[in-house]
């Protein structure tokens, strides 16, 4: 799960980090490329491939137009751009609700075998998501320190006023590094459900492990985020194995909370952030 939650949390810090907007509804976002897949997958006919790009592009551009058109106007209030975010999160949700209904919808992932070796069984969509995920983040990393786009967005994450007297607009680029980051939510969303499950709710746990993660690697650091994402998923792997589901959901908490007792900012966070 380490891929999925670090896809998520770039998704996460990518927003907070550039925007400085907590997004609350990062996991219906998750949720939405799910059931945009589902849909081009299910009703459309078209191949799973296309269902994962058509998510990717209609949660992107959501979340491109919901910046642009609502969060822009109130950019500087952080509890505004809060509320805007949760209510979002509870349209969705119901929106969900009312479209596909409220129980889990049957949507699989195309390929169903299973490799073994030395009595491992490893299903190969989850080697297949790894991958595809891994592929992503690559693609991410190299955006934002390869392009002059992501010096672009870099530069407003670390000191806004700065480069906005230096001729960057922040009015352009905030709606895009929204969209980025929801689209990156929209694509996990279209590449897990199929694995996991496909239901109104499913992101709302998305969003509580997104958190966790972001807080744990640093608030605003991707590479933070990325090493987060896997430890907690390694955590939540073995724990859930050894201790069971509550008592390895509890486990996960008392680590995160320890390693933040003796490092605050977390694993690769600043003491201070620029404005």
């Amino acid at each position: 799960m380490g891929a999925q939650y670090a896809l998520l949390a770039l998704g996460f810090t990518l927003i907070f980090g550039i925007v400085g907007v907590m997004n609350f509804a990062h996991g219906a976002f998750y949720a939405l490329g799910g059931y945009v897949a589902f849909a081009t997958a299910h009703y459309w006919g078209l191949p799973y491939p296309v269902a994962v790009l058509v998510a990717a592009v209609v949660t992107g551009v959501a979340g491109y137009l919901f910046e642009l058109l609502f969060l822009e106007r109130t950019i500087n209030d952080g509890l505004a751009t809060l509320m805007l975010t949760l209510g979002l999160s509870m349209v969705m949700t119901t929106g969900f609700v009312l479209g596909f209904g409220p129980e889990a919808q049957e949507f699989q992932f195309p390929v169903a075998s299973v490799l073994s070796y030395g009595g491992i069984f490893v299903p190969v969509a989850n080697l297949i998501m790894i991958g595809v995920s891994l592929a992503i983040i690559g693609v991410v990393y190299l955006m934002m320190y390869r392009t002059g786009l992501g010096r672009a967005l870099r530069a407003l994450a670390s000191d806004r006023m700065v480069a906005s007297s230096l001729g960057l607009r922040a009015r352009l680029l905030f709606p895009l590094a929204f969209g980025i980051a929801t689209g990156l939510a929209g694509i996990t969303g279209a590449l897990v459900t199929p694995i996991l499950s496909l239901a109104p709710h499913i992101g709302e746990s998305v969003l509580a492990t997104s958190f966790i993660v972001v807080i744990l690697g640093g608030l605003g650091s991707m590479w933070g985020a990325t090493v987060a994402a896997f430890i907690v998923g390694l955590i939540e792997a073995y724990s859930s194995v050894y201790l069971g589901g509550s008592k390895g959901a509890l486990a996960l908490f008392v680590i995160v909370l320890v390693i933040l007792v003796v490092k605050p900012s977390g694993l690769f966070g600043r003491e201070v952030r620029g404005a």
